[in-house]
C-alpha cells in the first residue's frame, strides 16, 4: 500500500537511526535540525512528537523511567493520526504501541527494556529504509546493542565543544543587538 513518496532526507535517517542503529539520541538529533530549519512547518508536532518517541525510549534504555514516561506523554499528546498518516505510519497501530508503551513504564511492575518498531503502512518507504541499511550494511529492524555504552551514554560522552561555541558566539550576538 503506498501513500507517499516524497518523504524528507532527515525522517529517512531519523527512521534509519530509530530501526537499524536503535541510536535515539542521532534520532532527535537529526530530526530536531530539521524541525526547526521549518522546512514543513505543518507538521512541527509530528515532528516533535517522534523526537520525543525517541527521547523517551533513550531514558528507559538508560533506566531513567521518570524521564521516559515525561517525554511519552508529551509525545502521545503531540501525535496525531492525519500527521502520521502523511509521513506513512499506520497511526492506530503506533498510537496504541505508544500507550502500552507509556501503561508499561508507568507500572510499579516495568518489565526489562525492548525496542520498539514505528508499524509504516507505505512499502516505498519501506524498501527505501531497507536498501539504505543494506547500502550501509545495517540490518533493518535490528535490536538495540544493549553493552554498547556509547549508544546508551551517548549523551553524556559526546564532544559538545561545537555545541558551546554555537551557543556562546548566538549569546554574544545577541548582546550586541540588545
Amino acid at each position: 500500500m503506498t501513500q507517499r513518496t516524497q518523504y524528507p532526507d532527515e525522517y529517512i535517517d531519523y527512521l534509519i537511526y530509530f530501526h537499524a542503529e536503535r541510536d535515539y539520541f542521532e534520532c532527535h538529533e537529526i530530526l530536531e535540525e530539521y524541525w526547526k530549519e521549518k522546512e514543513r512547518p505543518e507538521l512541527d508536532k509530528a515532528w516533535v512528537g517522534l523526537i520525543q518517541v525517541a527521547v523517551s525510549l533513550y531514558h528507559q534504555r538508560r533506566n531513567n523511567i521518570s524521564g521516559a514516561v515525561k517525554m511519552m506523554r508529551s509525545a502521545i499528546s503531540n501525535l496525531n493520526k492525519n500527521d502520521l498518516h502523511i509521513l506513512g505510519i499506520n497511526a492506530e497501530n503506533f498510537m496504541n504501541q505508544l500507550e502500552e508503551r507509556l501503561e508499561e513504564l508507568s507500572s510499579t511492575e516495568l518489565t526489562r527494556y525492548s525496542d520498539l518498531n514505528i508499524p509504516l503502512k507505505d512499502d516505498q518507504l519501506i524498501e527505501r529504509c531497507k536498501q539504505i541499511c543494506k547500502a550501509k550494511n545495517l540490518s533493518w529492524l535490528n535490536s538495540s546493542d544493549l553493552l554498547n555504552k556509547e549508544l546508551i551514554h551517548k549523551h553524556t560522552l559526546r564532544d559538545r565543544t561545537e555545541v558551546i561555541k554555537t551557543r556562546e558566539k548566538a549569546k554574544m550576538q545577541k548582546l550586541k543587538d540588545d
